[in-house]
């Protein structure tokens, strides 16, 4: 293995945005992934079924796909501040109507368009982009692992959280104040300002234009590997973050254990073993092949599935399950979005990764919405589950053949 060299120093104003980038994503990732434990308070106030709960979620998943390479092109253009700072704004006001609907159309209004137009403005693809332009090439897998992690703390923190703030002042309240919580990324946004052309980092193509950049993106082979595997994960994740609390309910196993239930314990332990798992993967990205990397956490996710789901199921093995699923939760993150920036480097890197990640959001919005949707068919969730499974598979074959290799453009006058 070739020894890879000592990069330089992060400079000050580079940790700050990398602390401050962490802190948003960590914000950002939390009241959204913690949606699955509002679905039963909200059921039973309202009476409305898992069907109109999970169209709320696959709205939301598919705002966020949509919004991405928008607001990431904005950004690119025209500062990250002013998306992220507009990201907190949108998501406050979308939990804020969540937490006030009382009918369907608002809670998929807020809960479904405006949160997710919130995260997709104020989440990883804008952060990473900030931190691709300010690290060296060969810093930005560990960097991108850093943000990740960030985010999976969010889910870590806010899981245990949601669940205490639901158990003494009801859903609605709940949403309320994580509402206002929200509020805070337009101030930890400040010293991500600048656009495309104001990192730290030299910048190749710099005059590139979007609809060459797109051209170019949608034109190679690897680039449509990569955002085709990426649906998976958006389909799997979204899937066990939105139904796997009410997943633990139906087998009758959301027992308390230690003054949580098996179900917060089990997205919290995803949150907290994600950490460890981003890290090691942003790490490992800086050594080893990113397309085998992935290749090996989808085809590892399918057989964790398939044993927890094969073996009794109890509160040992859901939290066993959790603690492994987590580990290769987002380690997805960081080596798809190093990839994006070797093939086209970092001039559109928030619009082109934002374009993976509206693959990433399709699947998130048909593994939700298709989780209530069966569920309230077959009153079981175990074809969504074994679906999952099957996707997997695929994907780990998809990424077999990317290649992790810049593009190759012709050298103008």
């Amino acid at each position: 293995m070739d020894k890879i060299e000592t990069s330089p120093a992060l400079t000050p104003r580079t940790k700050l945005i990398i602390l401050c980038g962490c802190l948003i994503a960590l914000l950002a990732f939390g009241p959204r992934s913690a949606m699955g434990f509002f679905q039963q308070p909200i059921l039973d106030a309202t009476g409305w079924g898992s069907a109109t709960f999970g169209l709320a979620i696959a709205i939301q998943n598919l705002a966020w796909g949509i919004g991405q390479p928008i607001f990431g092109a904005l950004a690119d253009r025209y500062g990250a501040y002013k998306s992220l700072a507009a990201g907190g704004l949108i998501y406050a006001l979308g939990l804020y109507l969540m937490g006030t609907a009382d009918a369907p159309i608002w809670l998929h209004i807020g809960g479904g368009v405006l949160v997710g137009l919130g995260v997709a403005a104020g989440s990883f693809g804008i952060i990473l982009s900030v931190f691709a332009r300010n690290v060296q090439p060969e810093q930005r897998s560990f960097v991108f692992g850093m943000g990740t992690a960030a985010g999976s703390a969010g889910m870590f923190l806010f899981s245990p959280l949601s669940v205490k703030l639901i158990e003494n002042y009801g859903w609605s309240n709940s949403l309320l104040y994580m509402s206002a919580l929200m509020l805070i990324i337009p101030l930890l946004a400040i010293p991500l300002r600048g656009n495309a052309k104001s990192g730290s980092v030299t910048i190749e193509n710099m005059n590139q234009t979007i609809a060459d950049a797109l051209r170019e993106a949608l034109g190679h082979k690897s680039f449509l590997l990569l955002t085709s595997g990426f649906f998976v994960c958006g389909f799997q994740v979204a899937f066990i973050t939105a139904h796997f609390p009410k997943y633990i309910a139906d087998l009758g196993l959301d027992i308390s254990i230690g003054g949580l239930t098996v179900a917060a314990w089990a997205i919290a332990l995803i949150g907290l073993f994600n950490i460890f798992g981003s890290l090691a993967s942003g790490i490992l990205g800086q050594k080893y092949s990113k397309p085998m990397m992935l290749s090996y956490l989808y085809i590892g996710r399918s057989i964790v599935t398939t044993a927890f789901l094969l073996l009794p199921q109890t509160p040992t093995s859901i939290i066993i399950y959790s603690i492994i699923m987590g580990i290769l939760w987002l380690s997805t993150v960081a080596p798809t979005n190093a990839l994006v920036a070797i093939m086209f480097g970092t001039r559109h890197l928030g619009m082109l990764g934002g374009l993976v990640f509206f693959s990433h959001q399709i699947g998130s919005f048909l593994g939700v919405y298709f989780g209530g949707y069966l569920r309230d068919i077959y009153g079981s969730y175990d074809v969504v589950w074994w679906l999952g499974v099957a996707l997997g598979i695929v994907a780990a074959i998809i990424h077999w053949p990317i290649k992790e290799e810049a593009i190759k453009r012709p050298i103008t006058a």
